[in-house]
């Protein structure tokens, strides 16, 4: 079986992590994320873009601020094998 790989473009990227495109492009030039040109465009693999973006306590931060992180707490998932522990976040 082989792994999906998932990509995004530099406006999608910006927009999930909460940061600049010019900070996703900097990421790219230092190539600190993986990806790909399709049509001139950069299509960055998503993996790449979560580890990156775990190295930083700014970015990790601009992440459940800015980016998708700040709508989790609004998911309605009810089966607990992917839902957050309770407990998890009682904590927070």
């Amino acid at each position: 079986m082989t792994k999906s790989i998932v990509r995004v473009s530099v406006s999608e990227a910006a927009r999930l992590f909460g940061v600049s495109e010019k900070t996703i492009r900097k990421a790219i030039t230092a190539q600190k994320v993986t990806y790909i040109v399709v049509r001139g465009r950069y299509k960055i693999n998503f993996e790449s873009l979560v580890k990156w973006s775990q190295k930083s306590t700014r970015r990790k931060n601009q992440l459940a601020n800015n980016g998708i992180g700040q709508y989790v707490t609004n998911w309605k998932i009810s089966n607990k094998k992917f839902s957050p522990s309770s407990d998890h976040l009682a904590k927070k």
